[in-house]
């Protein structure tokens, strides 16, 4: 597989030059504050955040005669890994915590919930909000699929099961909430959520649906490294190298909605180990096996599963991915629903829709020509705008010399960042050298935007250094690049402080 490996090696590299690049750019706003320390939090979210290595923070910040307040990150590192360790703690509490109660030693529970979710059954014993039945429908979870809940019910007292766990002897034992009193080897119904069951099921066999397609679409290299069934969504995680483009992942949706459509039926039994490999069974995730397997069959799907399914392909109704996304090295997951859930989210879509075309007076069918107008137009808008900062409006600005330097101050209706950034750039292209724009907005009345040439940002006069001077003396926060900067003031106007208080600031701000 040396193809594979250099590709993902490389993509490797460009993942970590793309982290590089971040962890920069957030030095550079620490830098620009004039600050000699990194602060230790600060610090740690360069790591954490970032994934920029604490050596190399070290290292730059030497370059630049700061220094890192190591204690501090080591303080935040120890927080994090303790809210770490009390969470994975939590976890694990509810999946392998050993049930200690009056059972029997050596009680035989048999499972029954392949063949239904509701049954009569006796009660083995309990402890405090627990409860081990003899005959159990409730699934304890494996293989990626949660636990059901349900309610047990007997003469005069009822137990709602809230997770399932698994007792010293693999037993499955039943955790919630009793009302009433449990008399001794008492009868009882035990009722499974089958509503939730059924939506768990959608997802469980969606989820072999879609690790078949997902081989056939990107390669045989596709192996299952983890999965999740929920009764709202699954989660999938498979070994590939890179991101799924959104056409090949339509494709993918596709396919496997015609399985579902295609409604084969789902076959299941127990063979020996080999005989279920030597069928085509794909055994790739990391379970022990003993000698003889489940075997779960849905159309050409054919996978070793202890999990749940649906009697059919068709029962899993539409299926649709939400997302995608890399968790590991080589590892990508998607997430998808199935069922209610996908059609739940068709109808919150098209509703999301409706208020669209609502809020822009057009039909759900002409949203995209009415878009489409819209952006016309504000193409021109934007024209317009970049055309009176290139030439008249400058003119009706405000300008204020100091030494070499001149100032700027200009009135503008853009709020947006980015538009005020392409504001920006159309000054310095007109501007060239020794020049400064101080943009504020009187329906934003307490911000302001800064920009300048790229010769002062050679001198070490940037306009992130300048909005930082302008926020320690009126109160305020604000940063950015040190060609353009922005912020906002405690103050009431920026407009009018900006006409009385900044030429002092820029003879300030020049050395003067």
């Amino acid at each position: 597989q040396q193809a594979k490996i250099v590709e993902v090696v490389q993509r490797e590299e460009e993942n970590f030059y793309n982290t590089i690049e971040a962890g920069l750019n957030r030095l550079d706003t620490l830098f620009a504050s004039g600050a000699k320390v990194i602060p230790g939090d600060e610090a740690f979210k360069l790591f954490d955040t970032f994934g920029f290595p604490i050596d190399l923070t070290e290292l730059i910040a030497a370059e630049r005669g700061v220094s890192v307040d190591m204690a501090g990150f080591e303080t935040a590192m120890k927080e994090q890994r303790d809210r770490s360790r009390a969470a994975g703690t939590a976890t694990v509490g509810k999946v392998k915590a050993v049930v200690s109660g009056p059972y029997a030693v050596g009680t035989k529970q048999t499972f029954v919930g392949y063949d239904g979710t509701k049954v009569e059954t006796v009660v083995l014993g309990g402890g405090t909000g627990e409860l081990l039945l003899r005959d159990n429908p409730f699934y304890a979870g494996g293989g990626g699929q949660i636990a059901d809940t349900g309610v047990v019910c007997g003469d005069g007292w009822t137990f709602r099961v809230e997770e399932v766990i698994r007792d010293e002897e693999k037993r499955a034992v039943l955790r919630g909430n009793l009302e009433g009193v449990i008399p001794p080897n008492g009868q009882a119904t035990a009722t499974v959520d089958e509503s939730r069951r059924r939506d768990i099921e959608r997802n469980h066999s969606a989820t072999h649906l879609v690790h078949m397609e997902l081989r056939k679409a990107l390669g045989t290299h596709v192996r299952q490294q983890g999965s999740l069934v929920e009764p709202d969504r699954l989660r999938f995680d498979f070994s590939h190298h890179g991101p799924i483009d959104a056409a090949q992942l339509a494709d993918i949706e596709s396919a496997v909605n015609e399985l579902v459509l295609a409604n084969a039926p789902t076959s299941i039994e127990e063979l020996p180990l080999a005989a279920a490999l030597e069928r085509g069974a794909m055994a790739f995730f990391a379970d022990k096996y003993g000698d003889v397997v489940r075997v779960v069959q849905i159309g050409d799907s054919i996978e070793l599963c202890g999990g749940t399914h649906v009697r059919s392909a068709g029962q899993v109704g539409l299926f649709r991915f939400i997302s995608q996304g890399g968790v590991a090295a080589g590892v990508r997951r998607i997430e998808a629903v199935t069922g209610r859930g996908a059609y739940d989210g068709v109808r919150s879509l098209e509703q999301r829709i409706a208020t669209l075309a609502s809020a822009l007076k057009a039909q759900p069918d002409q949203l995209e020509r009415k878009l489409d107008a819209l952006l016309a137009e504000r193409e021109k808008l934007e024209a317009k705008l970049a055309e009176a900062i290139k030439g008249g409006g400058q003119a009706a600005a405000e300008a204020i010399t100091a030494g070499k330097i001149t100032m700027f101050l200009t009135p503008t209706l853009v709020e947006e960042r980015g538009e005020l950034g392409a504001i920006a750039d159309a000054f310095r292209a007109e501007k060239k050298s020794g020049a400064m724009l101080v943009l504020f907005n009187a329906t934003a009345p307490t911000a302001l935007a800064v920009a300048v040439t790229d010769d002062l940002v050679a001198s070490g006069k940037d306009a992130n250094a300048f909005v930082k001077l302008v926020s320690a003396k009126f109160g305020g926060r604000g940063g950015g690049r040190p060609t353009f900067a922005s912020g906002s003031l405690a103050v009431d106007s920026v407009e009018a402080v900006a006409r009385e208080s900044f030429p002092a600031l820029l003879r300030e701000w020049i050395g003067e």
